[in-house]
C-alpha cells in the first residue's frame, strides 16, 4: 500500500521544521532562526498509532522575485499537489498576518483536508485569547501546539490520521527499494541529475553553490525496480563550513551516505578530481558502500579519441583507493548515459552483497599462496590456515593465521586482487579480518 502523504506548509519561520523533527523523532530538517533555511522538500517516514505515513517539510511560502524564494514557493506547491493531508503552520506570537491568509487561500483551492496548526502555545491549560483570531482563516478549529516541547502534537496526529484511507492488509510487505545517495562537492550537478531522472523540478537548481542544504529523498521506479535517490547538500571543506546551517547540512550528507545502499560519487568533468572529491569518496569507501563514479558535464568537454581514457587515468590517480569503482561519463542536463548509470547502480549493489562459498575462497587462497609465498620475518613465515566470508555489504573475509603481525598489508592487497580477479567484486570495497588461533572472538 502507498503510504499517505502529509505536508507541513506555511510562511517562513513559524516552526515547520521543528514540528517535522518532533513528529519523525530525529533532527532531519535544519532548524535555524533565519527565515528561509529549509529550501527544498524533505521527506521522512513517520508513524502514529500503527499508521505509517510520509511527512514532507517544505520551505516557507512567501512572495518575491528572488530565484531562491521563487524556487521555495514552487517546491511548496509541488508538495501540496502530492499530499493527502495538509498542515498549515502559523504561530501565536505573530498572530494572524496577511501571509497566513494567502497560504490558507492556496491550500483551500487544493480541495484537500487542511488542519490549522497554531505553534508556540507553550503553556498547558486554557488556550490564549490570541488563538481565537485564527478562526478568521475559515479552516475550522485551530489546533494549539508547542512543536519545541511536543505539547499538543499527539492530539494533532490523532486528527491527521482521521483523514487517512483505511489501512491495507499488505502493509507488512518487505521493502526492496534501492537507496542511492548522490554525493559530491557543491554545484557538481546532483540536483540537476535528480530532476532529469524524475522528469520534474523536484530539487531547486541554481548556479549558486550550496543551494541544496538538506538531504532530499526522491522516489522513482525503473524497469521494475524501486529507487530512492538521496540528493545531498554539497560537502565543502571544513574551513568553509562556518554557519550553523551549513554545518548541519554536512552532517546530514554524511548520514545520507550511511543509510544508502549505493553511493554515486559525482565529479565535475571540467574541474577534474579535486581534493574534496577524494575526501567525499573516502568517506563512502570507509562506510563500505557500493560506489559508482559519475563524471558529470561531459557534454561540455572538448573531446578527441583519447579524452575518455585520459580522464579515467586521472580518476584512478585521484581516487587510488577506489580503483574498484566503475566510471561512467554522464550529462545531467541532456540525460546522456543515464541508462548506463542505472545499470551500474544495480550491478555494484549485487557485487556489494555477493556471498562466496568457503570452498571457493580457499581454492583461490591455496592457488595464490602457491604462486606467491606469504611473507616472513626473522625466520618466521606467515601461515594462512583458511579463509571464510563473515558478512556482506561490504564483503568481509576472515583469514585464520598463525601470527597477524606477519601479515604485511601488501600481501593482503595481493590476496584481495586475486579474489577480485576470480569473483569480480567490482564497485565495492573489500574488508579483511585477521584472527590467530586462540582468539576469543
Amino acid at each position: 500500500m502507498i503510504k499517505p502523504v502529509v505536508a507541513v506548509v506555511g510562511r517562513p519561520n513559524v516552526g515547520k521544521s521543528t514540528l517535522f523533527n518532533k513528529i519523525v523523532g530525529t533532527r532531519v530538517s535544519i532548524v535555524d532562526d533565519t527565515p528561509g533555511v529549509t529550501r527544498d522538500r524533505i521527506y521522512m517516514d513517520a508513524e502514529w498509532n500503527g499508521r505509517e505515513f510520509l511527512l514532507i517539510d517544505t520551505g516557507g511560502i512567501e512572495q518575491g522575485d528572488d530565484v531562491i524564494v521563487t524556487g521555495m514557493r514552487h517546491q511548496a506547491e509541488l508538495a501540496i499537489a502530492q499530499a493527502d493531508v495538509l498542515l498549515l503552520m502559523t504561530n501565536v506570537h505573530d498572530g494572524l498576518v496577511a501571509a497566513d491568509a494567502d497560504v490558507a487561500a492556496m491550500l483551500q483551492k487544493s480541495g484537500k483536508p487542511v488542519i490549522l496548526v497554531v505553534n508556540k502555545v507553550d503553556n498547558i491549560g486554557q488556550p490564549p485569547a490570541e488563538l481565537y483570531e485564527f478562526y478568521n482563516l475559515g479552516l475550522g478549529d485551530p489546533m494549539p501546539v508547542s512543536s519545541i516541547h511536543g505539547l499538543g502534537v499527539g492530539d494533532l496526529l490523532d486528527e491527521v490520521v482521521k483523514h487517512f484511507p483505511p489501512a491495507d492488509e499488505n502493509d507488512g510487505e518487505e521493502d526492496d527499494t534501492l537507496k542511492v545517495a548522490l554525493v559530491g562537492k557543491p554545484n557538481v550537478g546532483k540536483s540537476s541529475l535528480i530532476n532529469k531522472i524524475l522528469g520534474e523540478d523536484r530539487v531547486i537548481v541554481s548556479n549558486i553553490a550550496g543551494t541544496t542544504r538538506d538531504a532530499i529523498d526522491a522516489r522513482v521506479s525503473r524497469n521494475g525496480q524501486d529507487y530512492i535517490f538521496i540528493d545531498t547538500a554539497g560537502m565543502r571543506r571544513r574551513s568553509k563550513v562556518e554557519e550553523g546551517v551549513e554545518r548541519f547540512s554536512v552532517i546530514r550528507s554524511l548520514a545520507a551516505v550511511e543509510r544508502a545502499d549505493v553511493c554515486v560519487i559525482m565529479v565535475d568533468a571540467q574541474e577534474g578530481i579535486t581534493e574534496q572529491d577524494t575526501k567525499i569518496a573516502g568517506y563512502a569507501h570507509e562506510q563500505g558502500k557500493a560506489c559508482v563514479v559519475a563524471v558529470n558535464k561531459w557534454d561540455l568537454v572538448e573531446k578527441d579519441g583519447k579524452t575518455m581514457d585520459q580522464f579515467r587515468k586521472k580518476v584512478a590517480e585521484g581516487l587510488s583507493f577506489m580503483q574498484y569503482a566503475p566510471v561512467v561519463f554522464i550529462s545531467a542536463l541532456t540525460g546522456q548515459r543515464l541508462d548506463r548509470l542505472f545499470e551500474l547502480i544495480g550491478y555494484v549493489r549485487e557485487q556489494n552483497t555477493m556471498r562466496i562459498s568457503t570452498g571457493a575462497l580457499n581454492d583461490v587462497l591455496n592457488e595464490a599462496t602457491m604462486r606467491v609465498q606469504p611473507p616472513s620475518d626473522k625466520g618466521k613465515r606467515l601461515k594462512i590456515y583458511y579463509m571464510t566470508q563473515a558478512s556482506t555489504a561490504p564483503p568481509t573475509f576472515v583469514l585464520f593465521v598463525n601470527n597477524r603481525q606477519l601479515a604485511h598489508f601488501s600481501y593482503i592487497r595481493y590476496l584481495e586482487n586475486q579474489i577480485r580477479g576470480v569473483f569480480g567484486l567490482e564497485g565495492t570495497p573489500v574488508r579483511f579480518v585477521l584472527r590467530e588461533r586462540g582468539d576469543s572472538k
